[in-house]
């Protein structure tokens, strides 16, 4: 019995594995994965020391909101066209703020648009806590828009896209009343007027040459 093991470990394949050619792992730039580099590390093709080509990219501080989407069609021969208007509000909440209208064939390709001019035409929006400094109206078209401080705790009183331009700005307390028309396109253009209407308090002091403490008295 123990002379037919023996016959067939000496019949048994040799599995042993061959030595890695260093000579033509070196030809090749040693790109062989799971063999080690001059270094004794482990090479790794198309990725970044941790991995994760992701971890390196900056996350984007702005946060953007669809307030409104259009469609328009055109009668032709063969049917109708559609395209589509997409409006839109980027901020980041810390007073920096902005809009843009985007137009495409797809809603999709609208919003990043859209998303893409409101980040062209950002404004700084000069807060105080968490309301604005003092009381401002803005005009645009048929859109009439006022905006008044509010103390803490009271919220945004507002509707619509006027509640979605404050919450991207970082206003958390104001009251706001429309009185004109009530197309989105123009409340928002009203609200941004108002906006670029407000002055801070250091701002006011700088162009009287003054200090804060003179103008509060």
């Amino acid at each position: 019995m123990q002379e037919n093991n023996f016959e067939a470990m000496d019949n048994a394949v040799d599995v042993t594995p061959e030595p890695v050619n260093s000579e033509r792992g070196s030809e090749r730039g040693g790109q062989y994965r799971g063999r080690n580099d001059e270094r004794g590390g482990r090479e790794r093709r198309g990725r970044n020391p941790r991995g994760n080509r992701r971890s390196e990219e900056k996350k984007d501080p702005f946060r953007e909101e669809v307030i409104h989407i259009g469609r328009v069609a055109k009668t032709v021969k063969g049917g109708r066209n559609y395209r589509f208007t997409a409006l839109v509000v980027v901020g980041d909440g810390e007073g920096r703020v902005g809009h843009g209208l985007g137009k495409a064939a797809e809603v999709p390709d609208a919003i990043r648009k859209g998303s893409e001019a409101a980040r062209k035409n950002m404004i700084k929006v000069p807060l105080k806590g968490t309301t604005i400094p003092h009381e401002a109206m803005g005009i645009y078209g048929g859109g009439r828009v006022i905006m008044k401080p509010a103390p803490e705790g009271t919220g945004v009183i507002a509707g619509g896209p006027v509640r979605a331009v404050c919450d991207m700005a970082g206003i958390k307390d104001i009251r706001t009343k429309s009185l004109g028309s009530n197309n989105p396109k123009n409340m928002v253009e009203a609200v941004f007027a108002g906006l670029e209407d407000l002055s801070s308090l250091e701002e006011v002091a700088r162009k009287r040459g003054k200090t804060i403490q003179e103008i509060i008295g």
